[in-house]
């Protein structure tokens, strides 16, 4: 039996399979990308792929605060059409 890699959802705090999740990595020079591959350089956090769990991290400013970076207006609309293509199922 394999084991599948789990992360927890910096918005609510739900241990999920890596795969269900979104990564944010901040890049060496310090920008917040999305990042759909899973596997650019950096520190990364991940969120749930649902709009409640998107709304709360950016009330919250968890992404930023994990992070330890600005979040940027590309980023809100990269996340936020990733959870509309892949739909709010959670």
């Amino acid at each position: 039996m394999k084991k599948i890699p789990m992360r927890m959802c910096i918005a609510c705090r739900e241990m999920r399979a890596k795969k269900e999740l979104m990564r944010v990595v901040r890049t060496q020079e310090g920008i917040l990308a999305f990042d759909a591959t899973g596997k650019l350089n950096g520190r990364g956090a991940y969120l749930c792929r649902s709009s409640a769990c998107l709304e709360r991290a950016l009330k919250t400013r968890a992404l930023e605060r994990a992070l330890e970076a600005p979040m940027n207006d590309s980023l809100k609309a990269a996340l936020q059409t990733e959870i509309e293509r892949n739909g709010s199922a959670v």
